[in-house]
């Protein structure tokens, strides 16, 4: 697999629709689509380089946007803070 870098590199932007708004408010998760070629481990490591945040679980799927990746944080940090310190509101 792909050694990247730069977490820059794994996670490339955030994902928003209603749909992921919905879950960051209810589920404390963010979405990001990511490298075709990251794994779950690497996409946590990025995460937790880029927003000093602990990640609890990593999903991912690839769809007509790319790699997707659902990242669900600890309850010590809030999805909801992290996105608006990344300009999602």
């Amino acid at each position: 697999m792909a050694e990247f870098d730069s977490p820059h590199k794994v996670i490339l932007y955030p994902y928003v629709t209603e749909k992921t708004m919905v879950k960051m408010e209810e589920e404390n998760k963010l979405e990001f689509i990511v490298s075709l070629k990251s794994n779950k481990k690497q996409i946590k490591d990025a995460i937790k380089d880029l927003f000093e945040a602990d990640v609890e679980k990593v999903n991912t799927r690839i769809d007509q946007h790319g790699k997707r990746a659902t990242v669900k944080f600890t309850e010590e940090h809030s999805a909801e803070e992290i996105g608006m310190r990344i300009g999602v509101f």
